[in-house]
């Protein structure tokens, strides 16, 4: 666990880079978006509608409209139909397909590259909410709840890093099974197919270049992988992917058999647990040997309970140092995409501590919440009046030099930027599957190749980076710790993922059974996943558990022909 808090603090030394890409992103597509509103004001065109008109769309509007859209010659055309027709994508804030057709109807290529840009935001925004509040609240509630280093391990800090693949799933199959909205049946196979693409894609890609890195990182001789979590990763991950081959083909599922695929997690926490128990009572030095990640056994928490509770990671980077121009420019233009989240999820990370700041979100987050979840005057009448009892609250009960100490005054603290910052990824997620469907009806392209490869690459590109960089700079340790995340990740996004995606589809669909939206794609990208991890799991015991080149460039060739293959089977949209 203290790799996983190494590496998460990886991820915050990249923030002021993430942060100055997202805003020259932000400003460019703010530029784009204001000769939108210039154009869709010349054409009358009210392109935030998308939630409005999918409240009213017909049981019939599915991926058959947007291919009847499709047909339409000219955007004029498309741009009439859209006009008159329930919307043919999923619901979100923003009706992306009239933004393009009737906002960008005589400058197309600008729509294109508002939707690119605010793509890269979406994505940035999603990943940013996970790392910064979502995994901070993750790791002060492990402390404070003092969960075992395994069980924290295996469940909320997993849940940490797959967030964004896990609501994106959830997002996109609940938009498949409301029936309601248009492109349902589209968002489904993003849901799935993002899943299994990002498990490909980090359990292929991601582990072949770090065993590369690792095979030609000289200095401290070949890496050897702990053998016991990497096979009981491994095969957990086999079985999962059995289970779901079998809901593919039976081609429906319920309520029940949802639920019991998500059900496999918790026998893989009881097993994760009972091996540690197991190896700590047969050998009493195991808490001073350094055990890779899969292991779960490297101390997190402190167990005495007279000792104060472990503060949140503190920035490494000195407050003292100058601000530029060039900084302050970007802190300007990064300041739309921080601030809201910043108001309304209460954050008390010690580097990040206001005492105005967390007043504030104590008093709009009950407000968000609601005008979220249930917009009705009722709600945020209720919600305001919670927000001034929760404010007022806050401004007597904290600090202004520091945030609260105490396990039990943190505990709140945490509870609510935990939830809060579930809030905003999934506002966040939905956004993003409604972009990428409209993406692909827009361009003509099946929404299952979006899935398995912009939406896998986007959320993984970041484990990547992380995992590289631990097998580059942390040398053995670091690489047993990123090839452990290989598999123990893709691990929980696949069986947490769907399975809480399958569960809330088919109890919307109970007592009817779920049609789970399976194409010849899935199956090839299932099968390639089973591939990879044959590979992996025959050549790492084969040749000692060392990491080398066959191992990394294996997997990198087995990806390479899912791509050739997945591109080879594509069936454009008439």
């Amino acid at each position: 666990m203290a790799a996983f808090l190494q590496m998460l603090h990886r991820r915050r030394t990249r923030n002021a880079a993430a942060a100055a890409v997202a805003a020259a992103a932000f400003l460019a597509l703010a530029v784009v978006v204001a000769f939108s509103v210039l154009l869709a004001t010349r054409n009358d065109v009210d392109i935030f509608s998308g939630v409005a008109a999918a409240s009213s769309s017909s049981p019939d509007s599915s991926s058959g409209g947007c291919r009847e859209m499709q047909a339409l010659d000219g955007d004029g055309a498309r741009c009439r139909y859209l006009r008159t027709h329930p919307p043919c994508a999923p619901e979100g804030y923003v009706d992306y397909l009239r933004l393009l057709y009737c906002g960008f109807g005589r400058e197309p290529w600008l729509g294109y590259a508002a939707l690119a840009l605010w793509l890269l935001v979406l994505f940035y925004l999603l990943g940013d909410t996970a790392s910064v509040y979502f995994c901070a609240s993750l790791e002060g509630l492990s402390a404070v709840l003092r969960l075992p280093p395994a069980i924290a391990g295996v469940t909320l800090l997993s849940l940490g890093n797959g967030a964004p693949d896990v609501l994106s799933s959830v997002v996109a199959f609940a938009a498949g099974a409301g029936g309601g909205g248009g492109g349902g049946e589209d968002a489904g196979d993003v849901g799935l197919s993002g899943v299994l693409g990002g498990a490909l894609f980090v359990s292929t890609v991601v582990a072949g270049v770090v065993a590369i890195v690792a095979a030609r990182r000289g200095g401290g001789g070949p890496v050897i992988i702990e053998r016991r979590g990497f096979v009981r990763d491994v095969c957990f991950l086999l079985v999962a992917l059995c289970y779901l081959l079998a809901v593919l083909l039976t081609g429906a599922v319920t309520v029940w058999a949802a639920a019991s695929f998500l059900s496999l997690y918790a026998g893989y926490v009881l097993l994760v647990w009972t091996s540690h128990c197991c190896a700590t009572a047969s050998d009493e030095d195991v808490e001073d040997t350094k055990q890779p990640a899969s292991d779960l056994a490297a101390p997190l928490l402190l167990d005495d309970d007279a000792s104060p509770p472990p503060p949140l990671p503190v920035s490494s980077k000195p407050t003292s140092a100058p601000r530029t121009f060039a900084r302050r420019l970007v802190d300007l233009l990064h300041s739309p995409l921080y601030l809201p989240r910043r108001l309304t999820i209460p954050d008390i990370a010690a580097h990040r501590w206001s005492k105005p700041n967390a007043v504030a979100s104590a008093l709009l987050s009950p407000l968000l919440l609601a005008a979220t979840t249930a917009p009705t005057t009722t709600t945020i009448l209720s919600a305001s009046l919670a927000g001034i009892i929760l404010a007022a609250t806050a401004a007597v009960t904290t600090d202004a030099a520091s945030p609260p100490k105490s396990r039990s005054a943190r505990l709140p603290w945490l509870a609510g930027g935990f939830l809060m910052s579930v809030l905003w990824s999934y506002v966040l997620a939905r956004e993003l599957v409604s972009l990428l469907v409209s993406i692909g009806v827009a361009a003509g392209v099946e929404a299952g190749v979006l899935g398995a490869t912009v939406l896998a690459w986007g959320n993984s590109l970041g484990d990547l980076v992380a995992d590289v960089a631990l097998a580059m700079q942390r040398g053995g340790a670091g690489a047993q710790t990123a090839v452990a995340g290989c598999y123990a990740g893709p691990a929980f996004n696949t069986v947490v993922g769907l399975g809480l995606s399958l569960t809330v589809a088919a109890g919307a669909r109970h007592p009817e059974p779920y049609v789970v939206p399976a194409a010849a794609a899935v199956y090839v990208a299932v099968g390639f996943l089973a591939a990879a991890l044959v590979w992996a799991a025959v050549v790492l015991p084969a040749r000692g558990m060392r990491l080398d080149a066959v191992l990394g460039v294996g997997l990198l060739v087995i990806y390479f022909v899912f791509l050739c293959v997945r591109l080879a089977i594509l069936t454009p949209l008439p």
